[in-house]
């Protein structure tokens, strides 16, 4: 494991966040009016500028953390050397996130004697989107009307902009006369020694006619919806423990920031957004693949996640949206710029791989709970989704899926690698729409599978049936066509011109992960994943470092991304590729080793994991906490262990393969079917892991998967 230690995303800012507020700060704990500081509630910034002084100068915060994960807590020294004696007198700031903005400010007196001092707080907020705050470039704008009511105590900002209806109210609250004029709240303390004296701020946003309140000043009891989930989330999460330290403490902070990034949606309210700070809002693929890979965690997230998305499938075919009747949305944002239709965000809909993922993922949660009610459900969800596939998802009718993009200020790419560079052919050279990248052809070909399985099990077997044979012809048709033998390696995709895109790219471990790859050749693809070019030792790059288009700073042409970790390792352990599967978990538990707190931010950078480079860096516009690269640590432990539910026959399947460095392991609480089971692993001499379970009625069994049986039948 590395020597680096507390690298940190962003290290000039601090998020606080609870459902879709989120609170930015400097370091220290204050918002200064610099980009992207602020509170924001639904992406828009209702508080740009908190500005704090007394006596004419700024207190020294000199400790500042963030407490249960939606409040924050600095201390400040009030001293200055010539009037107050150093040490005599401090501020706290407490900040309280809901939906809403609750701060106390409290001058703490340790003097020998009286201390009279005016405190001023400069108020102001811009009504930013959230883009244009991480941007510093507005698109949009309009002046903010400022009313003072004295006999309420009260501030409303209100912004003037055609199409908006949005303003913020500030009550204020202190233990001493208060006053507003000029843009500053006004406070004369006079203070006896060793007491305290408090001035409290409420700030609820106002959007069309709705006024959000701020939260109770809580550290423990925050009292929303987003709040209520993330307790919940904290009962259910199964709990590990090992003596390999790095690998428990990854374990308990992706456990933490998942539990913290519950939006609260009516529909879903476990359902998480994708990351800090950039995508708080709804994000189909992300809230879905996120819960999907937690769930040795627990089934709740995807539970939610799943009525979600179901709950925002297309109705009508919209072009700017990207929209058509029973596609799954791809992205739905609150800010100010997705409101007035300057982008299609408000809903969205440009994205090929929600849909199979939402069938895929539906029936995965099936296979960990055994929930026919809910599977029920969520049927008719999943029958539109598949009609939308059928009708729109193969424009040509060629027997693959293949995206473009109607959208003028819509998303170029439309495959899990989203970013309008990423997808490049072997000279680098962007490769125009339509596009059938490999990935969505093969979870096209699991959503097939596994809605083969929900439908039977809900009572349809002769459609279930037909998905199956549309599934089996469909691997084959897809080896024939993308295969490329000279590479040892699949094509990144077909072109319009349905030519193959030659790039060496890490899609093939979604191939892998999906079952799609013949037992035949899983080594071969294995083997060039693992490759120097493309694994960094840290991760397997999204695009090979040999390629002209590779850039380890970019979004997906040479970027490291966890999340794939988590997916690839599923694949690995399920062709029996425990040698790669070991280098792949031991660089990502050891790349989280050097983050504060173990956190794996949203994207690594590609370079080389040697002397000359101790850690990667990452992708500098980077989340962090980003939910996907939370859950692909549980996602790695599931494939260590190869474990596979079956909880309609009450039965966890496992095979499980401790390297080296994970000598043992622990999983408390596991949820199958409705029962818990607790499951001990060690790495005996010789290799072999051995298995004691102890709780409900569910069978384990000790079984390889069928492809690593015929992988290794192959192979010999």
């Amino acid at each position: 494991m590395s020597r680096v230690r507390n690298l940190r995303v962003r290290p000039d800012l601090l998020y606080v966040a609870s459902g879709w507020s989120t609170l930015v700060t400097d370091v220290r704990g204050r918002i200064t009016g610099t980009d992207p500081q602020g509170f924001f509630a639904r992406n828009t910034r209702v508080l740009s500028t908190e500005r704090i002084t007394i006596d004419g100068r700024e207190p020294v915060p000199f400790s500042t953390a963030t407490v249960q994960g939606h409040a924050q807590l600095s201390y400040a020294e009030l001293g200055d050397g010539a009037r107050l004696p150093s040490r005599a007198a401090y501020l706290l700031v407490e900040r309280f996130v809901g939906a809403g903005l609750r701060t106390r400010l409290t001058v703490l007196s340790y003097a020998d004697e009286r201390l009279d001092l005016r405190m001023r707080v400069q108020i102001a907020a811009d009504f930013a989107d959230t883009g244009e705050a991480e941007s510093g470039r507005r698109v949009q704008s309009g002046p903010v009307d400022a009313r003072w009511d004295s006999a309420d105590q009260e501030l409303r900002l209100t912004y003037r902009c055609d199409g908006l209806d949005r303003a913020v109210a500030i009550r204020a609250r202190a233990d001493a006369p208060i006053r507003y004029a000029d843009g500053e709240f006004v406070v004369d303390v006079a203070l006896p020694p060793r007491e305290r004296s408090r001035v409290e701020f409420a700030v609820e946003p106002v959007f069309d006619g709705e006024r959000l309140a701020a939260p109770p000043p809580s550290f423990t009891e925050p009292g929303d919806t987003a709040a209520a989930a993330r307790s919940r989330l904290d009962r259910e999460f199964t709990r590990l423990t090992s003596t390999n330290f790095d690998v428990t403490a990854a374990w308990r902070c992706a456990q933490e920031d998942l539990a913290g990034l519950p939006l609260g949606e009516p529909a879903g309210p476990t359902a998480p957004i994708a990351g800090l700070p950039i995508y708080q809002e709804i994000f189909g693929r992300d809230t879905m693949t996120a819960s999907w890979q937690a769930l040795l965690a627990g089934p709740t997230m995807l539970a939610d996640s799943l009525r979600l998305n179901a709950q925002h499938l297309g109705r009508r075919v919209d072009d700017w949206r990207d929209e058509e009747p029973g596609k799954p949305l791809h992205e739905a944002r609150q800010g100010p710029v997705s409101a007035l239709n300057i982008d299609p965000l408000a809903h969205y809909y440009g994205d090929w791989s929600t849909a199979p993922d939402f069938l895929v993922f539906l029936g995965q949660y099936y296979a960990w709970t055994a929930d026919l009610e809910t599977v029920r459900e969520l049927l008719p969800a999943a029958r539109r989704t598949l009609a939308w596939i059928d009708r729109y998802g193969d424009p040509d009718h060629d027997g693959f899926l293949e995206y473009h993009c109607r959208s003028r200020g819509g998303v170029k790419n439309q495959g899990w690698k989203d970013s309008d560079d990423a997808i490049v052919d072997e000279h680098g050279q962007l490769v125009p729409n339509p596009i059938a990248t490999s990935e969505l052809q093969a979870y096209w070909y699991a959503a097939l599978r596994h809605a083969a399985v929900t439908f039977a099990a809900a009572g349809h077997p002769a459609f279930g049936l037909g998905l199956a044979r549309r599934a089996a012809a469909l691997r084959r048709r897809f080896h024939r066509a993308f295969w490329m033998p000279d590479r040892g390696c699949y094509a990144m995709a077909l072109g319009p011109d349905k030519r193959h895109i030659r790039s060496v790219n890490s899609n093939d471990g979604h191939l892998l992960a999906t079952g799609i790859v013949p037992s035949r050749i899983a080594p071969l693809v294995a083997d060039r994943l693992l490759a120097p070019d493309m694994f960094s030792g840290w991760g397997i790059r999204t695009l090979s470092a040999a390629h002209p288009a590779y850039n380890p700073f970019s979004y997906h042409r040479g970027s490291v991304w966890p999340v794939e970790a988590g997916t690839i390792g599923i694949g690995l352990a399920r062709y029996g590729c425990w040698e790669h599967l070991h280098r792949l978990a031991e660089g990502t538990f050891a790349a989280s080793a050097l983050f504060a707190e173990h956190r794996l931010p949203e994207v690594l950078s590609g370079l080389p994991r040697d002397d000359v480079h101790p850690h990667p860096g990452v992708y500098p516009n980077s989340c962090s906490p980003q939910a996907w690269s939370a859950s692909a640590i549980f996602a790695l432990v599931q494939a260590l262990l190869a474990l596979r539910p079956a909880a309609p026959l009450r039965t966890i399947l496992i095979d499980p393969h401790l390297p080296e460095w994970l000598p043992d392991l622990k999983l408390e609480g596991v949820q199958v079917g409705g029962r818990t089971i607790d499951l001990t692993f060690r790495r005996r001499r010789g290799g072999r892991t051995s298995v004691h379970t102890r709780g409900d009625r569910v069978a384990v069994i000790r079984r390889p998967t069928l492809q690593a049986i015929s992988t290794r039948r192959h192979r010999s």
